[in-house]
C-alpha cells in the first residue's frame, strides 16, 4: 500500500552515515602479482587515508596502518599518492610530512626523502624498477618549482631531478628500454585543460639531457604511454574532442587519430595520477569515453572499437593494467568500487559492497535532460523523489535542489550518488548541472566560460531549473540551489543575480574574486585569468560579478558549510558572507568544520552537513524532516 505524504517528510532507511559511507572515497589502485591494492579515505579514522590489498581468496587486508595516511598536497589537490612494486612494496606520500616512505612486507616505514621546509611529492609511478614522482619546493621562494624526479629505494636513496623547465609538470613514463621520459608541461596563466605540451626527453647520466615536444602548444594534450621504445599514445584534443593519438618516433610520419569518437578520452586534471586510457599487450587499448555518461571500450590495433559491459557509468578511471587485465575504478548505482576487466572483456568487481536488495528501491533512475539557455543548450541530470511505498500529494510538485559541481571544470554523470538517493528518498528532487564551462561534451562547451564566469554558469543553472519547473516536475517556488567551491561561488552568484531560487547551500564558496585571487595557492593563481580576466586590467569585471559586491542582493535563506584548514577557499570569505547576510537581515547558518580543508572527509563532518542541509531545507520550505535534528537560522538584524 502507497502513503501519500508532503514531499521531502517522507520517512527514509537511507540515513545520512549510510549516505557517507555508501560511496566511499577511493585513491587509486594497482594490480600486485594476483592481487588488487587500493587506496581508501577512512572517514571514521579522521578521513585518513589507507592502502588495502585484495587477495585472490577474497579476503581482504590493510597494508598502511592507522595512523599513516597516504595523502600527497602537490597543487593542494594531490593525487598519486602511493604506489607498489610487483612484489608487494609500498611507497607513500605521508600526509603530516610530504616526504615519501617505504614499506616493505613484515617491516616499519622507512623515509625515502629527506625532511625539508615545505617539499612535497605526487604523482608517484613505478615503471621499470624506477619511482617516479613530481617534486613541489615552496621553501622561501615566492612560486613554489616543480620537477620530476627519481626516488632512490636502495640502502641510501636520494632525490635526483630528471626535468624540469616549465611552471608544471605531470604524467611522466619511463620508456620500456629506461631511456627516455615522457612527461606532460603548462606555464601559467593556462591550466591543464587549456593549453599543455607532451615531451619526449632522452635520459643521459640519469637526467634528461635534452627534450622535443610532440604536440602544438595549442591544445590540451594528457597522458603521455608508451606502446615500444618507439611509439607512444597520448590524449589530445585538437579537433575539439580529447582522443588517443599515436606517434612513432623512428619515423617521419604524421600523429594519428586511435578510433575518433564524438566523445571525451580525457577530462581535467585537478588531481595527478588520473588516467583515462592503458594499452595492452596486443597492441589494443582501453579507453574511457565520456559523453554525458562514462563508457569503457576496447581498441584493437585495428582501429575496431569494443563496447565493455561494466556497471559503473561515472568517474571511470584506468587505475593499472598488466597487459591483459585493466583495473577500473568508478560509481555504478549504489556502489563506488574497482573492476577488475579481464582479457576477454568480462568485467567483476573486486572492491566495493554489493547495493543492498533493500536498498535498491530507493535508489533514483537518472533522466538526462537539456534545457534551451541563452548561451546554447544546457545538460543536466534529473533524479526525481523515489521511494517504494511513499508518494506525494495528487497536484502538488515536489522541492528540487539543483547541484551546482565544483571546478568549475568538472563534469557529472547519470550515477546517484549517496547523497542524492539520501535526498531523493524523502521526497526532494535532484537537479545535477553540467553548466557550460564542464567537461565531458567536448571543448567548445567547456570553453563557453572563458571570461564569463559568473554569467555563464549563472544564466545555465537558472535556465536548467527555470525547464524543469517549466515541465511541471519541480515546485517553482521550492527550488533551492546548492554547490561547493567554484560550485559555491555560482550558488552564490545566482542568488544575487536571479530570481529563480528561493534558497542556497554554499559549502566553502567562493564571495570575492578579487580574494580569491589574492589568497589562492600557486595552481591555480592565474586560473582566473581564463574564467574572467587578467588583473589588474579586468578588476572592474572581478568587481561586477562577486557576489559580495550585491550584497544588498541576498535575499533568501542560505546555508554556509566551511572547512576551518581550508586553503583553497579560506574561511575569510565564508565569514564575509555571513556578515552580509547578517547586515541586511537575511536568514542564515554558518558551520565552520575544524580539521576539515578543501572538502569533507571525517564521517561526523559529513553526516553533521547531509543533516544540516535536510533540516535547513525543510526549515525554510515548510516540511517536517523525521529522524533528522533541527536547525536554528540567525534571523539577522
Amino acid at each position: 500500500m502507497v502513503t501519500v505524504l508532503p514531499f521531502g517528510s517522507w520517512p527514509s532507511p537511507l540515513t545520512a552515515a549510510w549516505a557517507s559511507s555508501a560511496a566511499p572515497r577511493l585513491e587509486g589502485g594497482a594490480l600486485v602479482a594476483d592481487e588488487v591494492w587500493w587506496g581508501e579515505s577512512v572517514p571514521a579514522e579522521g578521513g585518513r587515508t589507507t592502502v588495502r590489498r585484495r587477495r585472490s581468496d577474497g579476503s581482504v587486508d590493510e597494508m598502511l596502518p592507522n595512523p599513516w595516511s597516504a595523502r600527497s598536497r602537490v597543487h593542494e589537490y594531490g593525487g598519486g599518492s602511493w604506489a607498489a612494486t610487483e612484489d608487494g612494496v609500498l611507497f607513500f606520500v605521508e600526509k603530516s610530512d610530504q616526504r615519501v616512505w617505504m614499506l616493505r612486507p613484515g617491516m616499519s616505514p622507512q623515509a625515502l626523502t629527506p625532511p625539508a621546509l615545505d617539499v612535497r611529492y605526487g604523482g608517484l609511478r613505478w615503471q621499470g624498477g624506477v619511482l617516479l614522482a613530481v617534486q613541489e619546493s615552496h621553501g622561501e621562494a615566492a612560486v613554489p618549482a616543480r620537477a620530476i624526479v627519481v626516488i632512490g629505494t636502495g640502502a641510501a636513496p636520494k632525490v635526483t631531478e630528471l626535468v624540469a623547465g616549465s611552471a608544471f609538470v605531470a604524467h611522466p613514463a619511463l620508456s620500456p628500454g629506461g631511456d627516455r621520459l615522457a612527461w606532460i608541461a603548462w606555464d601559467h596563466p593556462h591550466m591543464a585543460w587549456d593549453r599543455t605540451e607532451v615531451r619526449i626527453g632522452r635520459i643521459e647520466n640519469g637526467v634528461v639531457a635534452g627534450w622535443s615536444t610532440i604536440t602544438s602548444g595549442e591544445s590540451a594534450a594528457l597522458q603521455p604511454e608508451w606502446v615500444s621504445d618507439d611509439v607512444v599514445r597520448y590524449l589530445d584534443d585538437p579537433t575539439g574532442r580529447w582522443n588517443i593519438w599515436e606517434v612513432r618516433l623512428d619515423a617521419d610520419l604524421p600523429r594519428t587519430a586511435i578510433a575518433p569518437a564524438d566523445a571525451d578520452t580525457g577530462g581535467p586534471l585537478w588531481v595527478l595520477g588520473a588516467r583515462w586510457h592503458a594499452a595492452l599487450a596486443d597492441g589494443a587499448a582501453v579507453a574511457v569515453r565520456t559523453d554525458g555518461d562514462d563508457t569503457l571500450v576496447r581498441i584493437s590495433a585495428q582501429g575496431e572499437v569494443t563496447p565493455i559491459s561494466l556497471p559503473a557509468r561515472s568517474r571511470l578511471n584506468v587505475e593499472a593494467s598488466d597487459g591483459d587485465r585493466v583495473l577500473v575504478s568508478g560509481s555504478a548505482p549504489g556502489t563506488t568500487g574497482l573492476w577488475l576487466v579481464e582479457a576477454d572483456g568480462t568485467a567483476h568487481q573486486v572492491v566495493g559492497e554489493s547495493v543492498d536488495a533493500g536498498i535498491l528501491p530507493f535508489l533514483p533512475s537518472s533522466r538526462a535532460v537539456s534545457f534551451e539557455g541563452v548561451h546554447g543548450p544546457v545538460h543536466a541530470f534529473d533524479y526525481p523523489p523515489t521511494h517504494p511505498e511513499v508518494r506525494g500529494p495528487e497536484g502538488e510538485r515536489a522541492p528540487y535542489v539543483v547541484l551546482v559541481h565544483g571546478g568549475p571544470t568538472a563534469h557529472v554523470a547519470g550515477v546517484a550518488d549517496g547523497k542524492t538517493a539520501y535526498l531523493t528518498s524523502r521526497g526532494i528532487g535532484v537537479l545535477d548541472v553540467n553548466y557550460g564551462g564542464s567537461t565531458g561534451y567536448g571543448r567548445a562547451y567547456r570553453e563557453r566560460l572563458r571570461g564569463q564566469w559568473g554569467v555563464v554558469d549563472v544564466d545555465d543553472v537558472a535556465a536548467a531549473a527555470t525547464g524543469l519547473a517549466a515541465e511541471g516536475r519541480a515546485d517553482p517556488a521550492r527550488i533551492a540551489i546548492e554547490g561547493g567551491s567554484a560550485g559555491g561561488w555560482t550558488v552564490l552568484a545566482a542568488l544575487v543575480g536571479t530570481d529563480v531560487f528561493s534558497a542556497g547551500i554554499s559549502r566553502y564558496g567562493v564571495g570575492d574574486a578579487r580574494a580569491l585571487a589574492a589568497d589562492t595557492h600557486d595552481f591555480e593563481a592565474r586560473y582566473l585569468d581564463g574564467l574572467i580576466g587578467p588583473l589588474p586590467e579586468a578588476e572592474a569585471l572581478y568587481v561586477a560579478r562577486s557576489p559580495l559586491s550585491r550584497p544588498e542582493r541576498f535575499r533568501v535563506p542560505l546555508l554556509l558549510l566551511q572547512g576551518a584548514e581550508d586553503a583553497v577557499v579560506p574561511p575569510a570569505q565564508a565569514e564575509a558572507i555571513r556578515g552580509a547576510l547578517t547586515a541586511h537581515g537575511v536568514p542564515h547558518a554558518y558551520v565552520l568544520y575544524e580539521g576539515e580543508g578543501h572538502g569533507f572527509r571525517r564521517a561526523d563532518t559529513i553526516v553533521h552537513a547531509l543533516e544540516s542541509e535536510v533540516a535547513f531545507l525543510g526549515r525554510v520550505f515548510g516540511f517536517e524532516t523525521p529522524g533528522v535534528p533541527a536547525i536554528e537560522l540567525t534571523p539577522g538584524r
